[in-house]
């Protein structure tokens, strides 16, 4: 695949026919930014579930020359404070041959573009390990900001427990 054109990068939503697609991103990206390996079994019936449901998360491909190059997942989150949601971007993952051509970009812009058309969304939010360097200067670069929060968690799934 060459490099991208900007302009050539089209964002779509994320269906059923792309789910070896996204399971394989999933995959990749849990394996290059925390080391993990995952279970592609179980790494589809969670792309299922989510593919099924829609108030739960929203998938987003870039395509670019006819191929997927990128993709990212909007959850939501309900903050009473403001009376709309935050939008979270995760499942961030761009092909190795395709980075710093753009694509997130793209991804980002596309995101931003939907939620703020909407009055009931009040911002967007992502969270990154803290080790990937790369991915905190993209992020920067786009004009997010540390957050003034800490991130804390209680996994008790297998996948905590270093699981598969």
């Amino acid at each position: 695949m060459t490099a991208p054109d900007p302009k050539e990068i089209i964002i779509r939503e994320g269906g059923p026919r792309d789910a070896e697609t996204i399971v394989g991103f999933l995959c990749a990206m849990a394996a290059e930014s925390e080391n993990r390996r995952l279970d592609p079994a179980v790494v589809r019936r969670g792309l299922e579930r989510s593919l099924a449901r829609p108030e739960l998360c929203r998938y987003y491909l870039a395509e670019t020359e006819g191929r997927v190059a990128g993709q990212t997942m909007i959850t939501f989150e309900w903050s009473d404070w403001r009376a709309a949601f935050f939008w979270w971007i995760q499942s961030v993952y761009v092909r190795p041959e395709c980075r710093r051509r753009g694509v997130f970009r793209a991804l980002y812009e596309h995101v931003l573009r939907e939620a703020r058309r909407r009055p009931d969304v009040c911002g967007v939010r992502l969270y990154v390990e803290k080790e990937n360097a790369a991915a905190i200067r993209t992020y920067e670069r786009l004009g997010l900001r540390r957050s003034s929060h800490l991130f804390y968690e209680l996994d008790w799934s297998d996948l905590a427990a270093g699981g598969p």
